[in-house]
């Protein structure tokens, strides 16, 4: 198969996460990239824009599989130099994850553990979770006095501002001189890439809009708020152990917090529920009294592209046509790693880095 060559002209479909991470990078090697997109600049149509952009590793071992879980720890070195790299600052923290849990879900609580530990056994190179009570959970977490007398800490897990880096990225683009088609959807049927006038290459990142492409796609709903709560100092990224579902408060920059638990397999678009945002307040109430006064920025909806064994995978639909999808959960936490695969797949027409994290890279259609 044919390889990229340089100054090649390449048209990505989807201006998210990936579409954005792949201009930026194939840019900067040289090439003429065209970057189209179904909605405007904001990224208003892509899950990375509700995401809380956790980099959780241990914590997600829990509800995924060891290749994500590698990834995960490939995405907490990567980072750092993809940010670096950027016209604007983004936010990005590397101080673990803390899990909290009250008294009568300690049950749930201990098997949550138990899953961690087998997940280590299974990776040992994760760093291995600490048991924190009493004086020890205070120090870590000051905030917590008074309200949980247990909890885990999983140390060197991170997290990033997501807004930040979709907006950094658009700059960067701009000054690498990308076309950036807003507002205009495009079909992979709009193209003949390899033939005069066309570009040499098409990508397409449009996660759920791929549908048509992609039929095996299905969307998994989730909810989050974004409140402003000057009265609540959270240190880290909290997971709350919760018996219909693990909520999660991310602390991102200006007392800014992302929080959200829903996971629902529906394509549903809609506002959130009164009931789910209801749960998801009180849950992170519970946490922190200093929720009661926050303020209600944002309630947002969006569905994230999952494939049916809720894993990331590749296609190569013809010599010069790549898609990649279904990150599902997990798209900060493993974009990294899936720009490198994609990289290393048009440099070389192969990816060793695919064969390290258990990604699927199809050579033509799934039935």
């Amino acid at each position: 198969m044919p390889c990229l060559q340089p100054s090649s002209r390449v048209a990505i479909l989807g201006a998210g996460l990936m579409g954005r991470l792949l201009a930026c990078q194939l840019a900067r090697q040289g090439h003429r990239i065209a970057l189209y997109d179904a909605q405007g600049p904001e990224a208003g149509g892509a899950a990375a824009r509700v995401a809380a952009a956790m980099l959780a590793p241990l914590a997600e071992s829990a509800v995924t599989e060891p290749g994500v879980v590698r990834m995960g720890q490939y995405a907490l070195e990567r980072w750092p130099q993809l940010i670096a790299g950027l016209d604007q600052p983004v936010f990005f923290q590397q101080n673990g994850t803390l899990v909290l849990w009250h008294r009568q879900d300690a049950g749930d609580a201990q098997r949550l553990c138990a899953l961690f530990e087998k997940n280590r056994r299974i990776n040992p190179t994760l760093p291995a979770l600490q048991n924190l009570s009493g004086s020890a959970l205070h120090e870590i977490e000051p905030a917590t006095t008074h309200r949980f007398n247990q909890g885990v800490y999983l140390p060197g897990e991170g997290q990033l501002d997501n807004r930040q880096l979709l907006d950094a990225l658009r700059a960067t683009l701009t000054r690498l001189n990308v076309e950036m088609h807003w507002n205009t959807p495009r079909e992979m049927g709009d193209f003949a890439p390899g033939t005069a006038g066309q570009p040499d290459w098409v990508l397409d990142c449009r996660g759920l809009g791929a549908r048509g492409a992609w039929r095996q796609l299905r969307g998994v709903r989730g909810e989050v708020l974004r409140v402003h709560a000057p009265e609540v100092r959270l240190l880290r990224p909290t997971r709350l152990v919760h018996p219909r579902y693990p909520l999660y408060i991310a602390p991102k920059e200006d007392h800014l917090f992302v929080i959200g638990a829903t996971e629902i397999e529906s394509d549903d678009m809609s506002a959130p529920s009164v009931r789910s945002t209801l749960e998801l307040l009180s849950a992170a109430y519970t946490v922190h009294s200093g929720f009661a006064e926050a303020r209600i920025v944002e309630i947002s909806t969006q569905c994230r592209p999952t494939l049916p064994d809720n894993l990331p995978a590749v296609r190569r639909l013809s010599e010069r046509v790549i898609e990649v999808n279904g990150l599902y959960r997990h798209g900060f936490m493993i974009s990294p790693a899936m720009l490198d695969v994609v990289l290393e797949l048009l440099a070389t027409g192969d990816s060793q880095l695919a064969r390290r994290f258990d990604v699927a890279v199809h050579t033509a259609p799934a039935p």
